[in-house]
């Protein structure tokens, strides 16, 4: 026998005691109950009122449980003489019960670090605040191609002096304090796009998640008025629900049956959709992020015929940057040459190039160009500009000698003039003269005497001599150099999948969720449904579908048979064609 102990203060006045213990035998509890009336035995009385109380309930055997539970409901005591008393639940009091006990408990303790995970969540969905953040990164991202990267402090103080601050405020402290010279890898940008993305994973959990998990639910609705309420509905006067489902099957539906009761839908992966192209988000971000932080870059010019060191010329641009193996390849310009249009324009140029381990062993050898580069160990080399290092030429049959060309500043256009000088007087002159060469590419050279003079123009290579001021000069050869951009982008896969995905999944995502409900209705087939797209086409394509199952055909009764069997039997006894 269990006793249950229960205090309260009542409001009634007539009370004035302190309710009795009462002895009550051992009977399964139900959660969230409401006790609506108690027995006093020194009074006689009955009256209601309203408690909460928790019981510690012990197995018929006496063994006790540490689970201590809610009861409500509705309790009548009767005298010790009689039966248990019966205690009947309310319809969802079990889960009614459920939340009160999740509330109580948030209000406990922990409840407080409970609901703080929530309240973080609710706000980083907040779709407004996405959107914010969305147009940040944009901007932010704006303003990395309008602000020259990597450039030098000094390009800066110039650009954006605190004189003459753009927009009346933007001076070379905001870029250089913000971090705006490597706008992908500061603080700033990486900073808001973190919060997009915990913005975006918040909504996948506390919204797309939810509705996959509703979606795959299946329930039948065993009302027809339930079945006629929903976006479209119809009913097949003869028909078999059994009928429908076959029909529904071969439309690519997943059919479940339960009596008469028919629940089918297709389309899921459209609910899946959104959360893949959250994830494919996720990734360009990501990928972007380890770009950004992750990566070397370097940029070299290399004459024809020289070498360098890969890990020489890279250098890191994050704190995520880790160097490979690949660093310590040395890489070898075996040549350099370029093609021309029928105008003499330069075309596309061509890098020859080598690349050797430590042992001196040739690991790779490719010819590279523009939209053409090398890949090894997770170097990429490109072929991004040219110059003309060097003329050996001839002087009086002596040589060759290599005169260093240097670039020239030319008025407007992108045009490249390289230029060098042949010294023919005593150089420990005050004034030395000699002879100018100017190249505009390596197909030729434009050669001037003392005085500045037009003196002719020879092709490398071609042997053919010039007399200049009595000097004799031979043009061998025009040396190029190769200009090279080396980087190494762990976060390029990463983008690539990322893209990938969100274009497959942006695609999937148009796939319309549909559901349809069907009950036997005597007969007839009470048929209704919903979709999350396509809603204007979505009755003609159930209507197409319903079309499609087969109408019903009562069978006679006996006595209607046997009178047809006797028409037929006269008919065929006069002779006339049945």
């Amino acid at each position: 026998m269990e006793t249950l102990k229960i205090s309260t203060k009542p409001t009634m006045s007539h009370i004035q005691n302190q309710i009795h213990p009462l002895n009550l035998k051992p009977y399964p509890l139900i959660h969230n109950s409401r006790i609506l009336g108690v027995y006093n035995n020194k009074g006689g009385r009955t009256f209601s009122f309203t408690l909460t109380c928790k019981l510690k309930v012990k197995t018929v055997k006496g063994t006790k449980t540490n689970n201590e539970k809610s009861v409500s409901g509705q309790i009548t005591v009767p005298d010790s003489d009689s039966a248990p008393p019966i205690i009947e639940a309310e319809e969802g009091s079990i889960g009614n019960g459920e939340k009160k006990m999740e509330q109580k408990n948030s209000v406990s303790g922990s409840g407080l670090f409970k609901k703080l995970p929530r309240k973080v969540l609710g706000i980083l969905s907040n779709l407004p605040l996405a959107i914010a953040e969305m147009f940040a990164v944009a901007g932010l991202m704006a303003l990395g191609t309008f602000i020259d990267q990597g450039e030098a402090p000094d390009y800066y103080f110039q650009k954006f002096p605190d004189d003459h601050p753009f927009l009346g405020f933007f001076s070379w402290r905001w870029v250089l304090t913000l971090g705006f010279d490597h706008m992908f890898s500061s603080p700033v940008f990486l900073g808001t796009l973190t919060l997009l993305g915990a913005s975006l994973m918040a909504c996948t959990y506390t919204t797309q998640i939810p509705l996959v998990k509703v979606a795959r639910r299946w329930s039948f609705l065993n009302s027809a008025e339930t079945i006629r309420k929903q976006e479209y509905a119809d009913t097949l006067p003869r028909a078999s629900v059994k009928d429908l489902g076959v029909i529904l099957m071969g439309d690519g539906f997943e059919v479940f049956s339960k009596g008469p009761a028919l629940y089918a839908f297709k389309g899921l992966a459209g609910r899946f959709a959104p959360i893949g192209v959250h994830l494919s988000l996720l990734l360009v971000m990501s990928g972007g992020t380890l770009s950004a932080t992750g990566s070397f870059r370097g940029a070299v010019t290399v004459p024809q015929g020289l070498n360098f060191v890969a890990g020489d010329v890279l250098s890191p641009s994050g704190f995520l940057s880790t160097p490979s193996d690949a660093f310590s390849t040395e890489i070898h310009v075996n040549r350099f040459s370029m093609d021309y249009y029928d105008s003499g324009e330069v075309s596309q140029f061509h890098t020859d190039l080598s690349l050797y381990d430590l042992n001196g062993k040739e690991v790779m050898r490719k010819t590279i160009s523009v939209n053409d580069p090398l890949r090894y160990g997770g170097i990429t080399i490109y072929q991004t500009d040219w110059s003309i290092s060097a003329l050996q030429v001839l002087k009086d049959g002596e040589g060759p000698f290599n005169l260093a060309m240097a670039p020239l500043q030319m008025n407007g256009g992108d045009k490249k003039l390289f230029g060098t000088f042949l010294p023919v007087e005593d150089g420990d002159s005050p004034n030395v003269k000699g002879i100018s060469m100017l190249a505009r590419d390596l197909q030729s050279v434009i050669l001037y005497d003392k005085q500045g003079k037009f003196a002719g123009v020879r092709r490398p290579n071609s042997k053919l001599p010039i007399e200049i001021d009595g000097t004799k000069i031979v043009i061998v050869d025009a040396i190029g150099s190769s200009g090279l951009d080396l980087k190494t982008d762990p976060g390029v896969p990463v983008v690539y999948a990322g893209f990938g995905a969100l274009m497959l999944t942006t695609c999937i995502s148009y796939l319309s969720h549909t559901q349809l409900w069907a009950l036997q209705d005597g007969t007839s087939v009470v048929v209704g449904g919903k979709t999350n797209r396509a809603k204007g086409e979505f009755p003609d394509a159930i209507n197409r579908l319903l079309d499609q199952v087969p109408e019903l055909v009562e069978t006679s009764s006996p006595k209607e048979s046997d009178s047809l069997v006797a028409s037929k039997l006269e008919l065929e006894r006069t002779g006339l064609d049945v």
